[in-house]
């Protein structure tokens, strides 16, 4: 139990031993305040009319208050117990700093008012203050959040009214953009929380609660807004551009599966050793999955994020909601997604052919569906680029990264939408994800037939490429 009371800092105490033939008197040198020693038991302790304590409770030092046949033989009554208590030791509280802010609570008895000191930590705000001027430059705010000041602007006034918190007669809150500058700036940079937690002059549980909490109001506000999948004029718009790029025609999307490195989990271990990534890097990887469907412009129209990293590309999509949609006839209905060579050929799924001894059109076609997934490829690596929390192993628990990838999905349609550009550096990067071909490359026979009819219709229609055989 911590103490908070108006006793002076100077005064000073001696020990106080009250077990039987070795009791200490306490120094002298200071006046005593019986009342407001009782004003501050009767609100801190809980003893009966007869001031005997329910159960032993010590004051920070594990000492308790003496019985009442001890208080006999010291000669206390209650008119004078109170100079027991007073000649108590009190063993403060070490704290990291000696800067106090102090609030005022209104006593109910006596009409008056009681100081109550609130130790907290100094903690220099000189970095944020500065990078929140307006006079900071533009330029080197995009290189730290990813995203430009304008931008910025317009997430904190969206998500305003979900993340403002109200001050207390304690301490003030923490203003919005301070909130949501927390949590971007540990998705742009990756940095530790410990590192987060000193630039920005917040302890370290905040930074790490503000980062969950301006997650879920993304999810819940900017979602709706900006990745959701195209209504009906959108999907014309995608399919006339998906054939321009292709020739392929009736291509809803491109959809790329990528991996994100996580410690190692306590539970199901396995389920979550990427074979792979570890053959690969020659250390133990472990990942979870994120797969997206994309449009010509690079922008997420669906994802699925979280599932464990032992699964193949094929076995993520039928955990997805995309799968369970479209078996239904959802909303692919006469529409294609252009797949790599991990998933398999289906009704309303377009592969690349992984046989050998391909034909010419199957050649050609096989370029073009290569020219779809590397617009996928190329919106997961600006995506990692932007947002380099997605690069590197976290300390954040698993049950906690889906929410925080969903997040950096929905900052990165925002800010392709609004042109917002990479730093040169950042977004040459290269990340690399093994795709491992299906075994079972053909789920539907009708689907196959299709395919064929597509190659060769690419072939006679000049669409297809031919420069690999000149």
């Amino acid at each position: 139990m911590e103490i908070s009371s108006s006793f002076s800092d100077d005064l000073n105490w001696a020990e106080t031993d009250f077990s039987a033939g070795n009791r200490k008197r306490p120094f002298s040198g200071f006046e005593e305040d019986s009342s407001s020693v009782m004003e501050f038991l009767s609100t801190s302790l809980e003893f009966d009319g007869n001031l005997e304590m329910n159960e032993e409770v010590g004051l920070n030092g594990g000492i308790g208050i003496p019985s009442k046949q001890e208080q006999s033989e010291l000669g206390l009554g209650p008119g004078n117990f109170t100079q027991l208590i007073d000649s108590r030791p009190v063993k403060r509280t070490r704290f990291e700093s000696d800067t106090a802010t102090t609030a005022s609570e209104e006593s109910g008895g006596s009409g008056g008012a009681t100081q109550r000191r609130v130790w907290v930590k100094s903690r220099s705000k000189a970095w944020w203050e500065q990078v929140d001027s307006p006079f900071f430059p533009d330029s080197d705010f995009r290189k730290g959040f990813g995203m430009s000041k304008a931008t910025f602007n317009m997430i904190c006034d969206a998500l305003e009214s979900s993340v403002t918190k109200k001050d207390t007669m304690l301490r003030s809150a923490i203003p919005v953009r301070q909130r949501v500058a927390v949590c971007i700036w540990r998705l742009a940079t990756g940095e530790s929380l410990r590192e987060v937690s000193k630039r920005f002059g917040l302890g370290i549980s905040t930074c790490h609660k503000l980062v969950l909490e301006v997650s879920t109001a993304i999810r819940t506000i900017l979602m709706p807004m900006f990745l959701r999948w195209p209504d009906e004029q959108k999907m014309m718009e995608v399919t006339k551009k998906f054939e321009f790029i292709s020739g392929i025609p009736n291509v809803a999307g491109a959809m790329y599966t990528t991996h994100i490195p996580i410690i190692a989990p306590k539970v199901n271990v396995g389920s979550y050793f990427n074979k792979r990534h570890t053959e690969r890097n020659r250390k133990p990887s472990y990942t979870v999955t994120v797969q997206g469907i994309v449009d010509p412009n690079g922008i997420f129209t669906d994802i699925s994020v979280g599932w464990p990293g032992s699964l193949s590309d094929d076995q993520v999509l039928e955990k997805s909601s995309l799968y369970q949609g479209a078996t239904r006839g959802g909303p692919l209905r006469d529409s294609w997604i252009v797949g790599n060579s991990g998933h398999a050929l289906r009704d309303w799924l377009l592969v690349p052919y992984t046989n050998n001894g391909l034909s010419w059109s199957q050649h050609a076609y096989n370029e073009k569906v290569e020219a779809i997934q590397t617009i996928a490829k190329e919106t997961f690596l600006r995506m990692k680029a932007r947002w380099r929390c997605l690069q590197k192993r976290t300390e954040m628990k698993l049950q906690d990264l889906p929410l925080v990838i969903g997040a950096s999905c929905i900052l990165h349609n925002i800010c392709e939408m609004r042109n917002d550009e990479l730093d040169y550096e950042t977004a040459n990067a290269s990340f690399v994800d093994d795709e491992m071909i299906e075994e079972n490359p053909v789920r539907s026979v009708i689907a196959m037939r299709t395919r064929d009819q597509i190659a060769q219709k690419l072939l006679h229609h000049d669409h297809a490429g031919t420069s690999s055989f000149l």
